[in-house]
This record gives structure tokens, C-alpha cells and sequence, in this order.
């Protein structure tokens, strides 16, 4: 399932809305959609390096504002829709303990699983389950993720290129390497509850 849902969104690269999708996609993945920006700001950055960074201002905003929507369900919707989405993630058993230690360093946890591949929306949701100042999980939302999405239209918009040889050269291997890192961020999150 996930394998198609990563195709689908990967589809929208090149279709003549992609900065729509790129939108919507960066804001459903703060809050409950399984697939990362990247595998839409990668394709689109390179076929035009022009527009690297507001592609990067466009992923930025959609994920802050989906960050919100995590906190909404966290704090509204917990009980309903965000123990599915936790369910879906097989966290749910760990949230109880994970929410203890949420409260004492959020802010860290933030920042580090929005600039990682650490899932964001269990985070963002987990902001808004546990109470977590708003403030607080959008300044370091807006932090991690822009130099997450800047970060990675930056290397894009300079290496452009060699990047695109390279990355057609070795696709494998990089599809490989970002799916293991996926995995770790659910790992890592796992360890850290």
C-alpha cells in the first residue's frame, strides 16, 4: 500500500499543478499522511532550479499549517481519529510513556523529527495530546522544517545537474538508503518512547 501511495504522490511532480500538490502533501504529512514532501520537492527542484527555494517557502507554510492540524487532533480528536493515526504507525501502546517524557523536552523533540525522518505527525499529534504550548510547536516547527526544505532545495538548486546524474545514475540505492532512513525515524521514535 505504501509503495502505491509513494507513487501516486511522486506522479504529482509532473503534473501542471505540482506546486498545489506540493502544498497539500506537505501539509497532510504534518498530520497524518505516511509519504514526505521530499519525493515531490527532489523532482521538482531539479526540473526547475529556478523555483528551488519557493518550492522550499511552499513545503515550509503547507507543513507548519498541517502541524496544526496534528495539535487539533492530539487535543480534540485524540481518542478518535489520532489513536487510529498512531495505531496506523504502531505507537499507540508506547504513547503513555512517550507523553511523559513529551512534556519535559517537546520543543527538542520537535525540532529534531521535523528536520529528520522522524514521522512529524505522530509529534505534532502528540503536541496537541499532551498540551504542549502552540507557540512552542510552531517556532520549532518553522524552524526544522524550513532548514529541512531549505536544506534540500539549497543542495538541489547548486548541484543541480550532477545531482540529477548522480541521482538517475544511483536510484536504487538512494530509494533504498530514504527508505531505511524512514524506517529508522519510526525506529528511533519507537526507542525514544
Amino acid at each position: 500500500m505504501l509503495r502505491r501511495i509513494f507513487e501516486w504522490t511522486l506522479e504529482k511532480a509532473g503534473h501542471r499543478t505540482a506546486p498545489r500538490w506540493l502544498f497539500g502533501i506537505s501539509f497532510m504529512e504534518s498530520s497524518f499522511f505516511p509519504i514526505p514532501p521530499d519525493v515531490l520537492l527532489g523532482p521538482m527542484c531539479l526540473s526547475k532550479p529556478h523555483k528551488a527555494f519557493q518550492y522550499a517557502l511552499i513545503c515550509t507554510v503547507a507543513s507548519v499549517l498541517g502541524a496544526l492540524l496534528g495539535y487539533v487532533i492530539g487535543m480534540f480528536l485524540f481518542d478518535t481519529i489520532g489513536r487510529a493515526i498512531l495505531d496506523f504507525y504502531g505507537m499507540t501502546a508506547e504513547f503513555e510513556h512517550f507523553a511523559q517524557r513529551f512534556n519535559e523536552q517537546g520543543w527538542l523533540i520537535v525540532l529534531l523529527a521535523g528536520f529528520t525522518p522522524l514521522p512529524f505527525k505522530v509529534i505534532t499529534i502528540a503536541a496537541g495530546a499532551t498540551g504542549m504550548p502552540l507557540y512552542v510547536l510552531v517556532i520549532a516547527s518553522i524552524i526544522s522544517r524550513a532548514a529541512r526544505f531549505f536544506l534540500v532545495a539549497g543542495l538541489l538548486w547548486k548541484f543541480g545537474e550532477p545531482m540529477k546524474a548522480f541521482i538517475d545514475r544511483h536510484f536504487g540505492l538512494i530509494t533504498a538508503i530514504v527508505g531505511a532512513l524512514g524506517v529508522g525515524g519510526f525506529v528511533l521514535v519507537k526507542y525514544l518512547v
